[in-house]
């Protein structure tokens, strides 16, 4: 058995079924049908799996979770398997009362985006009328009920203004965190980096807006920031690693490193329908091929960071450079990061902001 640590964190996608269109879904552009989805006893299977090989952080997202119906057993069996769980939703779909019976079954914690600081920009954004008026309902109920808060704000050309607004309403709802996320141009924001792409300027800007707020407000709220790849000059750490720390579970079974992995399309990715999640984890073709370093061609293999980054994105490699194992050309010392800098001028220069809304599951 490959020695690999156990993961911490799984994210669970029970559904592709949403009532928003963001244009930056990091959904595939192919969602699933309702019909295909994993059935409420073989989510809680999977949970009690998890579980038992380590797993402590579970997710239950989307699409918009909310939409499955049995999300209230699906909770209740997710904690009396052990498992921590954080419920990532736009707040649309959830009543008080239903927000009740999720505290009742033990949720632990929400996760709640707005996709604008105003009710004309996040319903154009999330194209979806009243969903601002009604997201600040339910964050009004989060806060009577006591659940603890992190507000998720995707950021983009289009938005990023607001940033300062962004973390002054994360302070007013009483969030402990908020993560303030440059989109990352995955999925369905590909289809929109055009419309999307922050300038470098608000890039720079973003980058000195979040550290004053994170010195002003340290003791009151966490700002998590990941910042606008195609202006950087160092890649990320991907998901802490490929097959390191997390997983993700599509609608129908298919087990993920990271939410774009499937785009990797010579990978051989098994399904909790067919395996156990333990088997998913340690022996899959998927999960192995780039975990460590010993995949990684040059410059990554003989560069002093690559314990640091790990090669940076698999799937950013892939969609710039052609070969999932390139080094991520948001890397200064990778071939095709002068390409990757051409691409943002070029995209944050877009003279349309007319968006591609993600269609319906």
């Amino acid at each position: 058995m490959t020695q690999v640590p156990p993961p911490m964190a799984m994210l669970a996608e029970l559904t592709h079924r949403c009532p928003l269109s963001c244009p930056y879904c990091s959904n595939p552009l192919e969602l699933e049908a309702r019909s295909r989805e994993l059935t409420t006893e073989q989510w809680l299977r999977v949970f009690r799996e998890a579980a038992d090989l380590g797993v402590l952080q579970l997710h239950l997202s989307g699409g918009e979770p909310a939409t499955r119906r049995d999300l209230v057993d699906l909770v209740k069996g997710a904690r009396e398997a052990g498992l921590y769980t954080n419920l990532i939703t736009s707040g649309i779909g959830l009543t008080r009362a239903r927000l009740d019976e999720l505290d009742a079954a033990g949720l632990d914690h929400i996760q709640l985006s707005l996709q604008g600081m105003d009710a004309e920009t996040a319903d154009r954004i999330g194209g979806y009328r009243g969903g601002f008026e009604r997201k600040m309902q339910v964050a009004g109920w989060i806060k009577d009920i006591g659940f603890p808060l992190t507000l998720n704000c995707v950021l983009h050309r289009q938005n990023l203004h607001q940033l300062p607004r962004a973390i002054e309403m994360a302070v007013e709802m009483g969030a402990r965190r908020i993560e303030v996320a440059i989109v990352q141009f995955y999925g369905w924001a590909m289809l929109n980096r055009n419309a999307l792409m922050p300038t470098r300027e608000q890039a720079r800007e973003a980058e000195m807006i979040v550290a004053e707020a994170r010195e002003r407000l340290k003791g009151t709220l966490v700002i998590d920031f990941v910042p606008a790849d195609y202006h950087g000059d160092y890649p990320k750490r991907c998901m802490n690693g490929w097959g390191s720390v997390g997983l993700n579970i599509t609608p129908e079974g298919t087990v993920l490193p990271c939410h774009a992995a499937q785009t990797i399309k010579h990978l051989e990715f098994w399904s909790v329908a067919d395996r156990s999640l333990s088997e998913v984890w340690y022996d899959s073709p998927a999960f192995n091929a780039y975990r460590g370093t010993d995949w990684m061609k040059e410059p990554c293999r003989s560069c002093e960071h690559k314990l640091k980054d790990l090669g940076g994105c698999r799937c950013q490699a892939l969609a710039i450079s052609g070969d999932p194992a390139a080094a991520d050309p948001v890397c200064v010392k990778s071939p095709d990061h002068g390409k990757l800098q051409e691409m943002a001028m070029q995209f944050s220069d877009g003279e349309s902001d007319e968006l591609t809304y993600r269609t319906p599951a």
